[in-house]
């Protein structure tokens, strides 16, 4: 990132620089770095920032896309930062008039929390984060975010708020993604008794990668965990903290796949309940085929899912669930039943005739995806899907699907 060029120490985007980041968006960007003595008086390297940042964004944060005007401090932090889905989703798990984002990156979810709260603190301690954060701001029209360069684990001592929010830093050395709580910066588990001093909430945001039970294990005064997925995606994993802690409280996990054509509830439960439920299996398939939406799968709900729904799983293992009757209300995606074929090396040999193209899924089954389009010869796309897995007897199958409209 080219953090000492010119147009980020004045934080400045001309009508010509916006010119050429309009003419030049679809170009390698590679190859505007090369060429780029062909483009006198052009910042190079900060148009190449900005054209990446901007790809970036471009479907998760289309409000600030239409922003020509905005200036992205990193494509990491444009990478990173919250969809406007999932930004205002968070809107309401924030309490009180005053909010403060410890790790402030882009400031995305500042801005939401800004439209709902008289008084947002955002820090972040790199300074052409804040110096971008104040230029965005102030075109996106949000004067109530005081914005604060500084380590927030060397101010965090001095600060109170309604609720503090977090989004540590998953990437370790070498770029590589951390997802354990412990690898993230700041260390939330070293912050965590000031945090929980200072404010009544504490909202963090962490891998969706993170193993449910070992992050409520390090985080027992979690109330609720909330498992975001944007069109069937896992994106956010957040931890809502609260205060009084009390021993006996029951977590609550909600899972929520938001998707702008839909209007779609989140699957709420507590452990215990999903603990307590009988499992509901049946031996021979039915009508219909489901598969719950990645935020469900993520969540655990397995048993719950098909008791809620009166619908039955195919195995204790399997993830799928099946029905005689239509579930239209079943959160996550349904399939007509057309054909069931047992698995074997010979029938996959032949299944190409019949099935040259397919969308595949593998649930509970020992061979991957990719080897079994290998040995099938089965091209990816389609409208056909094959659902690859086992049932309850343990007869692995390939169920022919497709798509309930």
């Amino acid at each position: 990132m080219a953090i000492f060029t010119e147009n980020y120490r004045k934080m400045e985007l001309s009508a010509s620089l916006k010119q050429f980041i309009r003419e030049h968006f679809n170009d390698s960007t590679d190859r505007l770095l090369l060429t780029a003595s062909r483009y006198p008086g052009i910042d190079i390297p900060f148009v190449v920032d900005q054209i990446e940042s901007r790809r970036q964004i471009r479907n998760k944060l289309p409000s600030w896309y239409d922003q020509e005007a905005l200036i992205y401090p990193s494509r990491l932090s444009a990478e990173q930062c919250s969809s406007e889905q999932t930004a205002r989703y968070k809107q309401q798990l924030i309490k009180g008039d005053c909010i403060c984002d410890l790790t402030g990156g882009l400031g995305v979810d500042s801005y939401y929390f800004a439209k709902k709260v008289p008084k947002i603190i955002y820090i972040e301690r790199s300074a052409i984060h804040c110096e971008a954060a104040r230029h965005n701001f102030k075109i996106l029209n949000v004067p109530n975010i005081e914005i604060r360069q500084a380590d927030a684990c060397q101010l965090l001592s001095s600060l109170h708020a309604d609720t503090f929010y977090l989004d540590p830093a998953r990437r370790k050395e070498g770029n590589r993604r951390a997802f354990a709580l412990n690898e993230c910066e700041p260390d939330v588990l070293q912050l965590k008794p000031l945090l929980m001093e200072h404010s009544q909430r504490v909202l963090i945001k962490i891998s969706p990668m993170a193993d449910l039970e070992e992050t409520l294990r390090l985080l027992p005064e979690t109330k609720e965990i909330h498992i975001l997925a944007v069109r069937n995606e896992c994106k956010e994993l957040l931890f809502l903290l609260e205060n009084p802690v009390t021993a006996s409280h029951a977590v609550k996990i909600f899972a929520v796949n938001l998707d702008e054509r839909t209007d779609t509830r989140p699957f709420v439960f507590t452990p215990m309940e999903e603990k307590e439920t009988a499992l509901r299996v049946r031996e021979n398939l039915g009508t219909y085929l489901y598969e719950p939406h990645a935020a469900l799968l993520k969540s655990g709900a397995f048993k719950l899912i098909a008791s809620r729904f009166g619908i039955f799983k195919l195995h204790k293992n399997s993830h799928l669930y099946t029905s005689d009757q239509l579930c239209a209300d079943f959160p996550g995606r349904i399939f007509l039943i057309d054909q069931t074929y047992d698995f074997s090396g010979k029938n996959l040999k032949q299944l190409h005739r019949e099935i040259p193209q397919a969308n595949i899924t593998t649930r509970n089954f020992p061979i991957s995806v990719a080897e079994l389009r290998k040995r099938s010869g089965i091209q990816e796309g389609g409208e056909i899907y094959l659902f690859a897995t086992t049932l309850c007897s343990g007869q692995r199958v390939l169920i022919r699907t497709h798509k309930l409209p």
